[in-house]
């Protein structure tokens, strides 16, 4: 499958999933998780905002190496 560049601010499951390149539940379970900061619900629907969940995949890259900047 074919990267696409993504330049919205909230990103819908489908694009989340491709952007992280994960299943669909482990998508849905990221964004439904209460200790999610980039969730952001829209009727009964889910949406990542793109700038927080960048953010959050930047913490967890330094918490899984430990890394002091």
């Amino acid at each position: 499958m074919e990267k696409q560049k993504i330049d919205k601010a909230l990103l819908n499951v489908k694009e989340v999933r491709a952007y992280l390149g994960l299943g669909d539940t482990k998508t849905r379970e990221l964004l439904n998780s209460p200790k999610s900061t980039f969730t952001v619900r829209i009727g009964n629907r889910l949406y990542a905002n793109k700038k927080m969940l960048d953010k959050w995949i930047d913490q967890q890259s330094k918490k899984q190496h430990n890394i002091k900047l």
